[in-house]
This record gives C-alpha cells, structure tokens and sequence, in this order.
C-alpha cells in the first residue's frame, strides 16, 4: 500500500505539472514565463520516477515468497506498514494541479505591502519621449520620470498605463497597480500609481487609465507624488504578461 501511495503521489504531481504548464497559462500565477521549461522537466521526471517506482514494486512482488507476507506479523498480530493517514493530505496539492488553479495574485496582495522601491537612473539620464498622445507607459517609467527626471518630460503629457484596481483605503482616489515577480510568488513586488478624478472600477479589475500627472509636490524630485489626474479608464482583459511592469502584449476589450 505505502509504494502504491508513492507511485500515485509521483505521477498525479507530474501529471498535474504538465497540464498547468503545457495546456494553460495557470502556471504565471506561480511562477515566471521563463521557468515553464523547468516546469515541464519536473512534470516529465515525477512520471518517470513513478513509471519506475510502479516497475520495481511489481518486481518485487513477483519475487516474494508467498510466507513473507505473514513473516510481518509473526508475534505481534498486525501489520505495521500501512501509510499513515496524514499522508493521504499529500494528494490535496497533486489534485489541485489538476483540477483547481488559485486566483492571480492582486489587490489583496499589492494592498499589504509596500511598494517596490523603483531603480535611480543613471548618469545618462532619460531617453526621450516620443510624440504620441497618449503616451503609453509603464508605472515604473511613469514613477521615475516623475520623481527623477529634472527635465521634467512628464509635464503636460497625457499618458496611458495599464494595471489592475487596487483600494486605496483612506482618502480619495485609488491605485493603478502591477504585481512583478522575480522568481515565483513567493518574491511578488507591487508598483503602484494613485489615480484621482475617476470612479474606481471593482478591486482587481484591469484598466487602461489615461490622464496627467497630479501636480504635488516638485516634480523631477523624489517630494512629486506618484499620481495622476486620471481622464478616461476603459475595462480590459488581463494581458498575457500580468506578472510584469511591461506594455501589455494583448489588450481585451
């Protein structure tokens, strides 16, 4: 019974690794796009390890004597090799990679945490930008021009971000937030732009928000407050690389 729960255990885990990470997108609630090879190596080897754990039980049967069975008990009058029953908890994990995906990470999480810190730039300075109205950006661009860029390149510009609602608890407005990972969940990092002059859709939604910066404190200085006036937010889809600060690769409707 024990070797059988070894060899169950090994395959339905390697199973459940192949189906979250070759059939679907669910894997990116765990990990990074760049980890699904290893993801897949993992599912490949567990079935392999239990294809062979399952081969060297049924040799092993084969070559029992048929008393050794009862050598077991010989004195005591039971057997002590069954599997303890917490060990059948171990297969809650395994079914749920196959049959239940936990929710993306989001407000819940952006909300109990602090903001990742964004990189200084460098001497070099800001590359300029380009003359399209609005400005697609990244909050962390958006966050390090306003906040670092003495030119001030940000004033005036209408710009267009992409994040998803988290409340922003007291006082008014709300926060455009991306959750980034570096490795897996465990790691997640949020930055975060508050919006003022728009009605917050339902926390979690995603958005694209277009407005300008919400002239506070200096800007070009790390006293501007990393915010915007927001204009207009339309509902989209959650963008295939939700787990990064990046223009969005696919946009919903």
């Amino acid at each position: 019974m024990r070797r059988f729960v070894q060899v169950a255990l090994l395959v339905l885990s390697g199973v459940g690794l192949l189906r979250t990470s070759l059939f679907t997108e669910a894997y990116l609630r765990y990990v990074k796009e760049g980890m699904r090879p290893l993801l897949i190596a993992s599912g490949v080897l567990l079935i392999l390890l239990g294809v062979a754990e399952a081969w060297s039980a049924w040799r092993s049967a084969g070559r029992r004597p048929e008393t050794e069975g009862d050598s077991h008990d010989h004195g005591h009058g039971h057997d002590h090799s069954g599997v303890p029953r917490v060990a059948w908890l171990l297969f809650l994990p395994a079914l749920s990679l196959l049959f239940y995906a936990p929710p993306a990470l989001g407000s819940y999480t952006a909300s109990r945490e602090a903001p990742k810190a964004v990189a200084v730039v460098d001497e070099d300075g800001f590359d300029p930008l380009p003359a399209t109205s609005p400005l697609p950006i990244t909050l962390t661009d958006f966050t390090q021009r306003v906040q670092q860029d003495e030119a001030r390149s940000i004033e005036g510009r209408t710009v267009r971000m992409t994040g998803f609602v988290t409340p922003a608890g007291g006082g008014e407005g709300w926060y455009l937030t991306r959750i980034m990972l570096s490795c897996c969940a465990a790691d997640a990092q949020s930055v975060k732009v508050r919006v003022y002059g728009v009605e917050a859709p339902k926390a979690d939604t995603w958005v694209t928000v277009t407005g300008t910066w919400h002239a506070q404190g200096t800007l070009g200085t790390s006293s501007a407050a990393v915010a915007l006036d927001g204009r207009t937010v339309g509902k989209i889809e959650r963008p295939v690389n939700g787990y990064t600060d990046a223009l969005p690769l696919a946009l919903g409707s």
